[in-house]
C-alpha cells in the first residue's frame, strides 16, 4: 500500500493530470465492499492527501477531498475510545473545510471567525448550485468535528453555525449526495427527547425527506432513522421495519458501497439487541 502511494506521487510529480486524483481516489474507497482492506489502507492515503494539499495549496478539489477522507476516516473507523485522535482528524477535516470555502470564495474566508449572531445571515449569501459542495463538506465537517468534541461546550456552542449551514445547503439541493445533508438535520434535532426540550417531530420529517432523497441508495439514513429517532421515542415496530429494510436493499451502489456497506453492518447489530433495548 506504501509502495503504490509513492509511486501514485512520482507519476503526479512527472506531470500526471492532478486534478482527477482527488476523485478517482475518493472512487475507489467510496466504491469497495472491504471495510478491513479500507481501515488498513486509508492512512496512507491520508498522509498522500495530506501532501498534496501541501504541494498544491490553492487546489479547491485537494481540500474537499482531504476534509471528505479525513472525516469519513475518523467517523467510522477511529473508536470512540481513541477520542483524542478522534477529535485531531475531525479537527483537521474542519479546517480543511473551511479552506476549501475560502479557496471557492474569498468572502468565505472569514467565516471561522464569524459570531454565532450575525452567522446565519452571511451563510444565506452562497445560494447557487456551485457553492453546495462546498455547503456540504463545511456542514458535514463540523457537524462531525461537534459530535467528536461533545465534552467541549465551546464545540457544542457551534451547533447552530453547523445547522445553519446544512439548511442554507438543503435550500439549495436537499438530495445532494443522496439526502445526507438532511440526515444530518434528522440527527441535530433528534439528540434530545421531547421532555427535556427535543424536536422529534421536525427530526422525523428530515430523516423522511432524506429517505426519499436517497431513493434507497443511501443504507445509512435508515440506520440513523432507527438508532437516533426510534429509539428516541421508543418505537420498536419503526426500529425494527428500518433496520430489516437496510438488509433487504443492495448495497452496491456508485460513491456508497463502502457506506452502505457499514450500514448494513450497523443494522445487524442493532437488531441484534433490539429486544433489550424496547
Amino acid at each position: 500500500m506504501l509502495r503504490l502511494s509513492v509511486f501514485v506521487c512520482a507519476a503526479i510529480i512527472s506531470g500526471c493530470a492532478t486534478t482527477q486524483l482527488p476523485a478517482n481516489l475518493s472512487g475507489a474507497i467510496l466504491n469497495s465492499d472491504d471495510l478491513e482492506t479500507v481501515n488498513d489502507g486509508l492512512p496512507a492515503y491520508l498522509l498522500m492527501v495530506d501532501a498534496l494539499v501541501s504541494t498544491y495549496p490553492n487546489s479547491e478539489a485537494m481540500h474537499l477531498t482531504a476534509a471528505s477522507l479525513n472525516g469519513s476516516y475518523a467517523g467510522v473507523f477511529i473508536p470512540a475510545e481513541q477520542s483524542i485522535r478522534k477529535k485531531n482528524m475531525s479537527t483537521k477535516a474542519l479546517n480543511y473545510a473551511f479552506e476549501a470555502f475560502c479557496l471557492h470564495d474569498e468572502n468565505a474566508c472569514d467565516l471561522k471567525d464569524t459570531h454565532r449572531d450575525d452567522f446565519v445571515g452571511k451563510i444565506e449569501q452562497w445560494s447557487d448550485k456551485d457553492d453546495v459542495p462546498y455547503l456540504y463538506a463545511l456542514g458535514t465537517a463540523w457537524a462531525s468535528f461537534i459530535q467528536a468534541n461533545s465534552d467541549d461546550w465551546l464545540a457544542v456552542a457551534q451547533l447552530g453555525q453547523a445547522e445553519a449551514v446544512l439548511k442554507q445547503l438543503v435550500s439549495i439541493d436537499e438530495s445532494y449526495e443522496k439526502g445526507m445533508g438532511l440526515l444530518y438535520l434528522g440527527v441535530m434535532n433528534s439528540i434530545l427527547p421531547p421532555s427535556l426540550g427535543g424536536k422529534p417531530d421536525v427530526a422525523q420529517d428530515y430523516y423522511e425527506r432524506a429517505l426519499k432523497a436517497g431513493k434507497e441508495e443511501n443504507l445509512i439514513i435508515y440506520v440513523y432513522y432507527a438508532a437516533n429517532y426510534a429509539r428516541l421515542m421508543f418505537d420498536q415496530e419503526l426500529h425494527d421495519q428500518l433496520l430489516q429494510q437496510v438488509l433487504s436493499l443492495d448495497p452496491y451502489v456508485e460513491g456508497y458501497t463502502l457506506q452502505n456497506v457499514y450500514a448494513q453492518q450497523q443494522a445487524k447489530l442493532l437488531l441484534a439487541s433490539s429486544y433489550d433495548y424496547f
